[in-house]
């Protein structure tokens, strides 16, 4: 799928060609927002709570004045109580609800696991199908404004681990909204992962509600040295990289995952075949993550058709730094990208 991108420094002008004929070009943040809007206007099952959600600023612009059009009833703030209300969220659901419930930071997920990992995730399993969990769970990742270790995390890459849980992970405005439709739909608790970062890029998103499948990954780039696979905001410093490594005559094909559970593995295998070589690179840390579970599974069904070692382009692990100058350290970027490419094409 092609892509182009407006070569400026600041990354709300980030500009991202999906496979779309609309020429209405949105911001990542407003395509959440009027995925939202639309879904409470169409549908009187669905309602939205989380923590800050009716304050002027709206979780990021993502649910500014919802509370005033579709009333308190349907849009509502939470105490800090994450646990119980995941809880109220699940049983919600159960109940013929389509609950979206929001953390500000994906942190505070950690407060919610029991419900999320016991009893949300596994209870359509436990009764045979019979019973339906449509949970949406929309959650804040990774750096910040100097947010440190407690606020700025990102454990995707831990909750792939929990059977019956989908994650999806958009880097552009056309998939976040698309997937968000479908977690919308989609009868099983969804994490709906969104980066800090990526809420003032620009895409062309069209007006009307359309979905995006899960586990079905896209090519934003094509090429033929080394297969990129990135997962969330590290989309934007794969694409960067490519075109740093395009001036040394190497031709990097970028695959945007979109869900990482499920994992779209055709597409990986297939680009693969083609290059023989891999980067994947995650936003969160490198042990245990999301670029652990992709080595794995090329290695474990596509071993063969690697000629170089895997590299893993991932944060430290280690706590997250509040000092700027640290979280510049911490964070990989595309010129991290770009050396470990450099320096795997050289060995």
């Amino acid at each position: 799928m092609p892509w182009t991108t407006v070569q400026v420094e600041k990354l709300e002008n980030f500009l991202f060609k999906d496979n779309s004929e609309s020429d209405r070009v949105i911001s990542y943040k407003d395509a959440i927002f009027e995925t939202i809007d639309e879904s409470l206007a169409r549908d009187s099952s669905v309602f939205v709570f989380g923590e800050g959600v009716d304050d002027p600023g709206g979780v990021f612009g993502t649910t500014k004045g919802l509370h005033e059009k579709y009333g308190r009833e349907r849009v509502f703030d939470t105490p800090i109580s994450e646990n119980s209300l995941t809880g109220i969220a699940a049983g919600a659901a159960m109940a013929g609800l389509k609950p979206i419930f929001v953390h500000s930071r994906m942190d505070f997920l950690l407060l919610s696991l029991d419900q999320l990992v016991n009893h949300a995730s596994k209870w359509s399993y436990m009764f045979g199908g019979k019973v339906k969990v449509p949970l949406v769970i929309r959650t804040v990742s990774a750096r910040g404004w100097g947010s440190g270790a407690q606020h700025s995390q990102c454990i995707q890459g831990m909750l792939m681990n929990v059977p019956g849980l989908k994650i999806a992970v958009p880097a552009t405005p056309y998939d976040a909204k698309g997937l968000l439709v479908s977690s919308i739909m989609d009868n099983n608790p969804v994490l709906f992962v969104e980066h800090r970062w990526l809420y003032k890029t620009m895409g062309n998103v069209p007006e009307s509600l359309y979905s995006i499948p899960f586990g079905k990954g896209v090519i934003r780039r094509t090429g033929s040295d080394i297969t990129i696979v990135a997962v969330s905001y590290m989309v934007i410093e794969a694409l960067k990289a490519a075109e740093k490594l395009q001036a040394e005559n190497i031709s990097a094909e970028v695959i945007d995952l979109r869900t990482i559970k499920p994992i779209d593995e055709d597409i990986i295998f297939e680009s693969l075949a083609k290059t023989g070589k891999l980067l994947i690179t995650d936003t969160g840390c490198k042990s245990g993550g999301a670029a652990s579970e992709i080595s794995a599974l090329v290695c474990e069904k596509a071993f063969h058709l690697l000629k170089k070692p895997i590299i893993r382009v991932c944060c430290a692990d280690v706590p997250t730094p509040a000092s700027d100058v640290l979280e510049k350290a911490y964070y990989p970027d595309s010129e991290k990208i770009y050396t470990q490419v450099i320096n795997l094409l050289k060995s």
